[in-house]
């Protein structure tokens, strides 16, 4: 994908509209549902974060929120806010190899403040570049891409690092891996001589100068996912990644070299196209069952290239005309949708409003639509790299996205956030475009939203105790007085001038999100209150998967003019 290169052009444009979705078919869904009923259903007050605005909460009811049909106006409360850093061939971080483990240490604390300054609250790193780690795997070596050495040690467990900084922010942390790469060339002496694809060579094969584990191997799949699953199970990941590479994309006068697999394995099936989509359906179901096995918090997630099918290919396609991800990669990526087996889509939708053969405006709905079939999250994929390129010229391109996508949210097909490719040019903010954002749609927080068929905690309301004012600002204090197993993951905290009633569901009085602390008593510090001012405040808990609790007492404090 974009995330390493620029997709395949579009072709001629087709004609037409998206058709009605099919009935989803949600076992595993389902499954993990009735498996926390016990949990959710329990005797606490919690909300699990929909889109749908709530009345306000007088000060101290502690009443649960519940919601209504109507969407905010205004910016959002419940939205994913992310960027891609990427790690294969340096793009992001590390900015290059032979950087020391403070370096590179450093370098990431800076992507992390770049979000911060940019409202996000999540990030989606790639520790999984080509068949490589960036953590110390018993099974693949450490990444060249660390130390400029394959198997070379960094000094340091890079991915422990990331994931606690990032909870240290309050962000969530998605792991990105990409399943079939083995190599960026396509000399397998070139790899350290224990390197799985050297063990075995007959799992893998060279296409277009790279080198890739064959997906139709079974031997290799159950390797790809012992990999990706041991650190879902040795972290503590919030979210496993891939992006859109399964089979590779076309190159002009070369075959895919598995003729001799599909004899061996091809029984049964029609063409060696649709064993090829079977094979890579059969490792998203089986990864997806796993990952909740293992953990059911942790969600899933793909980001496919934007176009599943045309319309002038298939009835159920989008109203476009470029390259199909189920005839190009194999990636039946509509059937993952609607089997329920993703927690998220994150399709890549890198092209303009208006553009004819893949037009933003037809295939944001379009996908919406067939993920709300299933009730699967919809994260837009956004190429901010094309401001920097100049192919989108309007430096409101990416704003105009955000408020289109609203608006698609808005008649019923949920839109959940956006996520950016790539890292580098969230600061770089090509035409302003980055600022335009910040100022029309992120200039507040935004909490995560939550998935209500993953595990809930039965957090508590806070106890808020009156602010104090100090030279730093108004310090908060409050106490989470749950037994260990069910205290917060996280807090919100609201704040509006004046006092009387706060509405937790107006997304401009999201002051911010804190990370718990460990122990009862917790503390923030509001360095944004102004001398001369009066400020009511409230603060509710959150779970690890963003379900939110009752509304604290509100608490009004004045500011003195020194």
């Amino acid at each position: 994908m974009p995330l390493d290169h620029t997709p395949a052009a579009p072709a001629a444009p087709s004609t037409g509209g998206p058709a009605s979705m099919p009935a989803p078919a949600l076992a595993r869904r389902g499954f993990l549902t009735l498996a926390v009923a016990g949990v959710a259903a329990s005797a606490f007050t919690v909300t699990i974060g929909s889109l749908a605005a709530t009345p306000a909460h007088a000060a101290g009811t502690g009443e649960a929120l519940t919601g209504a049909a109507s969407l905010p106006s205004g910016p959002r409360k419940r939205e994913l806010r992310a960027m891609w850093i990427s790690s294969v061939v340096n793009i992001d971080w590390p900015s290059r190899t032979g950087l020391t483990a403070d370096e590179q240490r450093a370098e990431f604390l800076h992507w992390l403040d770049v979000a911060e300054q940019f409202n996000l609250n999540a990030v989606f790193v790639q520790v999984r570049p080509t068949a490589d780690a960036f953590w110390p795997s018993p099974l693949e070596p450490w990444s060249q891409y660390l130390t400029g050495v394959q198997g070379q040690d960094p000094g340091y467990d890079p991915l422990a690092f990331i994931v606690e900084e990032a909870h240290a922010r309050n962000l969530e942390l998605h792991a990105w891996y990409n399943p079939y790469r083995v190599s960026m060339q396509a000399d397998p002496a070139k790899l350290v001589p224990e390197h799985p694809a050297r063990v075995h060579p007959e799992w893998v094969w060279a296409y277009g100068g790279k080198l890739y584990f064959d997906p139709g191997v079974p031997e290799a799949q159950e390797h790809i996912q012992r990999a990706i699953l041991h650190s879902v199970e040795h972290y503590d990941l919030d979210g496993v990644h891939f992006d859109d590479y399964f089979y590779p994309y076309a190159v002009a006068g070369q075959t895919i070299p598995d003729q001799a697999t599909f004899a061996t394995h091809g029984a049964g099936f029609a063409d060696v196209a649709e064993w090829r989509r079977h094979n890579v359906d059969i490792f998203v179901q089986s990864i997806s069952q796993r990952i909740k096995a293992l953990k059911p918090w942790v969600k899933f997630g793909i980001s496919p290239f934007g176009i599943w099918r045309n319309r002038a290919t298939d009835p159920l396609g989008s109203e476009t005309g470029g390259s199909q991800s189920y005839d190009m990669q194999f990636a039946d990526t509509r059937k993952w949708v609607l089997e329920g087996w993703l927690d998220y889509i994150n399709p890549q939708i890198y092209w303009q409003i208006g553009l004819a053969v893949a037009d933003y405006a037809k295939l944001v709905p379009w996908w919406a639509e067939v993920a709300a079939a299933s009730g699967t999250h919809l994260y837009v994929g956004e190429a901010l790299y094309k401001v920097t390129s100049g192919v989108f010229s309007d430096p409101a391109e990416l704003s105009n996205h955000l408020t289109m996508s609203r608006e698609i949210d808005a008649s019923g097909t949920p839109v959940h956030g956006n996520v950016y490719f790539s890292a580098k040019h969230v600061p770089a903010d090509p035409q302003g475009s980055m600022s335009k954002v910040l100022a029309e749609h992120y200039a507040h927080p935004a909490i995560v939203p939550a998935m209500e068929w993953l595990p809930a905690t039965a957090v508590r309301t806070p106890v808020l105790t009156p602010p104090a004012r100090s030279d730093a600002g108004v310090v908060l204090q409050w106490q989470d007085a749950a037994p260990p197993a069910r205290r917060a993951t996280s807090f919100a905290v609201y704040r509006v001038e004046g006092g009387g009633a706060i509405d937790v569901e107006d997304a401009t009085a999201l002051l911010a999100t804190v990370r718990a602390t460990a122990g009862v008593v917790q503390r923030f510090t509001d360095d944004t209150a102004e001398a001369g001012r009066s400020y009511a405040y409230a603060v509710t808990a959150l779970d690890r998967v963003w379900n939110e609790s009752a509304p604290s007492r509100v608490r009004t404090v004045e500011v003195g003019l020194g």
